[in-house]
């Protein structure tokens, strides 16, 4: 083909059309359509961005087909979109592998002999490639969820944590039993079976977050993924679930450090999404929240002493909101015989050398100093020790 043939063909992409707003594919669209005196500027334009992410071609642009999220997965998450859709996708693919195996030479014949050539794969073959991943999109998904396992929301939209806490469940030591809940229950999301909405909530420092966010690693290759949403971000909850129901992973929202006041009007929110609406519970997601707080509401001597004529039935709405996660997991503050096993845990972990008599004596001793033992005062205790500073 000729340079405008590609282009013509490159510009009638139907279910593939969101690569045309890739950098890769704008900058390949630009030299194709350069004129004759601009071309070596724009295919020079396009190698940069291309050589980003390597010198083969090929690899480079089924790396973009293979986590585009199309017309068809959205259609049918992985299944059959159709006669027409599926037929389009065919061609498609026809025409993405016969550019991908493409040289420089071949798309753009005549660019200067001083412009590097890329290496490319002749007999990669998009069509097996495309169709393994369809297959297992129910692990690695598609678009931005094939790229990213842990996701922020901002004004209503998903965006994506490029360096996420690399926490790994190997590492938190103390709180296994504890943890084995949460874990058994994100393994029946996993496997479609029924599962609950989980507390965890316990003593400051004691591992309830960082066990969430090593979860979200542990499984991300399983097709899991988090979304950590903000207490007032509550009421975009419902749209979001909507959002996300025909997507074929599994989704956790995170709602880290959870409390009310009495009048906080996300109390209601919260309260509408765990007792779920006419749409009914959204099968591929659970909310997963963590609270220093047994009861979520905090509540005064005064709110006690009101004029509510029904004090008791509010006082027991209030109370009850807890209650409305089906699973509700425990992390006490750690006695000194789990304090120590910690310690020694994270010691070898870190490769601190110290007899362990002199290591639970320091660490009690840092302990009180810092207000308390908890797993997070015996990491900061290690990583001090680690580091050569003196404790």
């Amino acid at each position: 083909m000729q340079r405008m043939e590609w282009l013509a063909r490159l510009d009638a992409l139907v279910v593939f059309r969101n690569l045309l707003d890739t950098a890769l594919l704008r900058a390949l669209r630009a030299a194709l359509a350069a004129e004759e005196c601009d071309l070596g500027g724009a295919v020079a334009a396009f190698e940069a961005v291309l050589f980003v992410r390597g010198t083969n071609w090929t690899d480079a642009l089924l790396d973009a087909v293979l986590e585009d999220e199309n017309l068809c997965l959205r259609t049918a998450a992985g299944g059959d979109a159709g006669p027409v859709l599926e037929k389009a996708l065919a061609g498609e693919l026809d025409f993405l592998q016969a550019l991908g195996r493409a040289g420089l030479d071949d798309l753009c014949h005549g660019a200067p002999e001083y412009l590097p050539r890329w290496e490319t794969t002749p007999d990669a073959d998009f069509h097996a490639a495309y169709a393994a991943r369809r297959a297992a999109v129910g692990q690695k998904g598609y678009g931005i969820f094939a790229r990213h396992h842990v996701f922020t929301l901002e004004d209503g939209h998903l965006v994506p944590v490029r360096y996420p806490d690399p926490q790994r469940l190997s590492e938190l030591p103390g709180y296994e039993r504890e943890r084995e809940k949460v874990i058994a229950n994100t393994r029946a999301l996993l496997e479609g079976k029924p599962t609950n909405n989980v507390l965890l909530y316990g003593d400051a420092g004691t591992g309830k977050s960082s066990t969430v966010k090593a979860i979200a690693n542990e499984f991300a290759p399983d097709g899991l993924r988090l979304i950590e949403v903000k207490k007032n971000q509550l009421y975009q909850i419902p749209a979001l679930m909507d959002e996300l129901a025909k997507n074929p992973l599994k989704f956790i929202l995170f709602i880290d450090d959870l409390s009310f006041a009495a009048n906080d009007d996300n109390f209601a929110a919260l309260k509408a999404i765990l007792e779920g609406s006419v749409g009914g519970r959204s099968h591929n997601v659970v909310v997963y929240a963590t609270s220093n707080r047994r009861h979520l509401v905090k509540e005064s001597m005064t709110d006690r002493s009101g004029d509510d004529l029904h004090a008791s039935d509010t006082r027991q709405e209030l109370m009850s909101l807890s209650a409305r996660f089906g699973l509700t997991v425990t992390f006490q503050q750690p006695d000194k015989e789990r304090f120590d096993a910690i310690l020694l845990e994270l010691a070898r972990q870190y490769g601190v050398q110290m007899p362990s008599d002199q290591l639970f004596i320091k660490g009690s001793a840092f302990a009180l100093r810092a207000g308390g033992r908890s797993p997070r005062v015996a990491k900061q205790f290690i990583e001090m020790l680690a580091g050569g500073i003196k404790v």
